[in-house]
């Protein structure tokens, strides 16, 4: 009886991995596939509309079976459609318009390191030696990224809005915090699929859809010279690196620990960066690639160190897109 339970958490925690890589790579060709959409002519602002305005869509039904959130965990909804969806994938694609994709994913990854400055400087509590270091190895990591060296060889402007992103995320994580104590941890499909809506309402407000250029839609975007039908690229953002990312992150999730799922997700920074060195051509610089290491190493110090009883472990955690995480319930 025990091998037979063991053999199938065993079994569980394999599949759970195989989620995992699914969602990490799915979230990391979003970037790739946006690029040249907006190069094709479409506003940031419009791209990101379209993609979570499409994934609202598709994840509909599960907002109607979780309609009890709506009074149980408004602020939560509210907090994660507004900095987890409009915030963050704003930020991220306006970046992207400026920057390499790889290079805005990597200065997002600055985000489990703000959370914890956010612990010691904001909340004053203390945080370990290994926490430290992960932020220490985190900012240096990106100051080999943006070649500080030769005066910021990219945009600063889209450096900065990358970190707009990133903090984004921070203030996910801190609203996420509040009221966590309880152990009653909402379904995280249902704050997925509100998050989606409340993301969509904000963003229509802020995008002005009804004068996006639509007939961008039916015609090809330049993908580094090769013609990709727009349509094509724009079914990839939404069922792909929305709907299909996040499930498979929440299921993941479910059969492993968070900072298992953590670590795997910290390969979406590199699926990024790869995706668009072969299809985008957006080559990095060795010391650039080296400092992408060392920050996606300082992020899951930085992350796996934080204290985990009444700590700051949101519903949602790690990458681009702010995917969904459970906690524990206490026992």
């Amino acid at each position: 009886m025990h091998t037979s339970e063991s053999s199938r958490a065993s079994e569980g925690k394999g599949v759970g991995l195989g989620l995992a890589l699914v969602s990490a790579l799915a979230f990391g060709g979003s970037g790739v596939a946006a690029k040249p959409l907006i190069e094709a002519g479409l506003d940031p602002l419009h791209v990101v509309w379209l993609r979570v305005a499409g994934a609202a869509l598709v994840m509909l039904p599960l907002a109607v079976r979780h309609r009890a959130l709506l009074r149980s965990r408004p602020a939560l909804l509210a907090g994660f459609g507004l900095l987890g969806v409009a915030g963050v994938q704003a930020f991220y694609f306006a970046s992207i318009s400026r920057i390499p994709v790889g290079v805005a994913l990597l200065v997002e990854y600055l985000a489990p390191a703000l959370v914890l400055g956010w612990v010691r400087f904001v909340q004053r509590r203390p945080v370990t030696r290994a926490a430290a270091l992960g932020v220490v190895l985190a900012v240096g990591g990106l100051a080999c990224v943006v070649e500080v060296w030769s005066g910021l060889s990219f945009d600063a402007l889209g450096l900065l809005l990358a970190l707009g992103a990133a903090c984004c995320q921070v203030g996910y994580f801190v609203l996420s915090d509040q009221g966590s104590d309880s152990g009653e941890v909402p379904d995280p499909l249902g704050v997925i699929a509100y998050g989606l809506l409340v993301g969509t309402a904000v963003l229509t407000v802020v995008a002005r859809p009804w004068t996006m250029d639509f007939s961008v839609l039916a015609q090809r975007a330049d993908m580094n010279g090769t013609p990709v039908a727009a349509g094509l690229l724009l079914g990839w953002i939404v069922l792909i690196a929305t709907v299909l990312a996040y499930v498979t992150g929440v299921v993941s999730v479910r059969r492993l620990s968070p900072a298992i799922a953590g670590v795997v997700a910290c390969l979406e920074a590199v699926v990024a960066t790869v995706l668009a060195w072969v299809l985008l051509g957006e080559h990095l610089s060795a010391p650039q690639i080296v400092g992408g290491a060392v920050v996606l190493l300082g992020a899951f110090i930085a992350q796996s160190s934080t204290p985990a009883k009444g700590s700051l472990e949101p519903v949602a955690t790690g990458g681009a897109e702010s995917r969904l995480s459970t906690r524990e319930n206490a026992a």
